[in-house]
């Protein structure tokens, strides 16, 4: 339900509410108290990757006035981004109300409330509901579950003010956590997880309304929206081992939610291998292995909507 990774994320996603992580919270009864601690821990443990991105933002969008966080989950981000521009207003946006909940106790707890609200519906249309236009709007790993990328992005780009920026989460690589060569199993696990997780990712995103498939050329498909000046950058997150708690805390979920949803797809002796790293009576188990990592990259995409076209305004379409 928040982000996740595919071949390019670590973890899985809600498909339906622009967050990005594992969890399918489209069934009644979800524990969204649950959903969002792992939503919650998944994103602090980003925080550097996320400090270092923000701080490439701020060198080029100055002074914003309003910054809409689309796909925000829990808001461990927007809140990032009230610490950073501290004149502005934010606008956390999302298909959840309980994680947009836990978002504005977040920001009040943080002693921004003052300056934060929330935008509770399905993206890219709720944007439509904004007071005034964006001078940026981010979106972290949440576009891919949007049937039509290139129309979300058009849409996007509409609700920007002239010379706002639009910055895309999307891309960058698989995680990396543990050493090719675990000493059991057959070495290369990570890499065959990342194929399964590929196919599951192209199944993901044909089965959502209205697919439409487009190259994920990033930059062209922000040229598409009416942006223009593209930059691209990727940011890492490097904990090396031994991991600190929380890093390895997030590698048992991200490996127990790949065993639940696809050891299936998976062959006999790597889901052994799997059930033997989650299982905590084992020394040579991620609980306790002393070799666990995590390196991560994530790739942001911006662009700007001009102020002035040739004929007047943009108009992004």
């Amino acid at each position: 339900m928040a982000h996740h990774d595919h071949p390019h994320h670590g973890d899985r996603h809600d498909n339906r509410h622009g967050h990005h992580h594992g969890h399918d919270t489209t069934h009644t009864g979800t524990d969204w108290a649950e959903v969002a601690s792992l939503l919650e821990a998944e994103a602090e443990l980003f925080t550097p990757l996320y400090e270092r991105a923000l701080a490439w933002l701020a060198k080029e969008v100055t002074a914003p006035g309003l910054v809409v966080d689309a796909g925000s989950g829990p808001g461990v981000i927007s809140c990032l981004f009230a610490e950073v521009f501290e004149g502005a207003r934010i606008v956390a946006a999302d298909g959840s109300a309980p994680l947009l909940e836990r978002a504005a106790e977040r920001a009040a707890r943080y002693g921004v409330g003052d300056r934060f609200g929330t935008l509770t519906g399905e993206l890219p249309d709720v944007l439509d509901d904004l007071e005034y236009p964006a001078d940026l709007l981010w979106a972290s790993r949440s576009v891919h579950h949007l049937g039509d990328q290139r129309a979300a992005l058009a849409a996007y780009a509409a609700r920007l003010a002239p010379g706002g920026t639009l910055a895309v989460v999307e891309g960058g690589l698989p995680a990396r956590y543990l050493p090719r060569d675990i000493g059991f199993g057959r070495p290369g696990l990570q890499a065959r997880i990342d194929a399964v997780e590929a196919d599951w990712f192209t199944r993901m995103r044909t089965e959502l309304p209205d697919s439409v498939a487009h190259t994920e050329d990033w930059p062209a498909l922000l040229t598409a929206a009416g942006l223009h000046h593209g930059r691209s950058r990727t940011f890492l997150l490097d904990l090396p081992a031994p991991a600190p708690d929380r890093a390895r805390a997030h590698v048992v979920a991200t490996l127990t939610r790949t065993r639940d949803r696809l050891a299936g797809e998976l062959d006999a002796d790597d889901r052994a291998t799997l059930d033997r790293l989650l299982d905590p009576a084992d020394e040579a188990s991620v609980h306790h292995r002393p070799d666990v990592f995590y390196l991560a990259a994530h790739t942001v995409h911006t662009a700007v909507r001009p102020v002035q076209g040739p004929s007047g305004p943009a108009t992004p379409h």
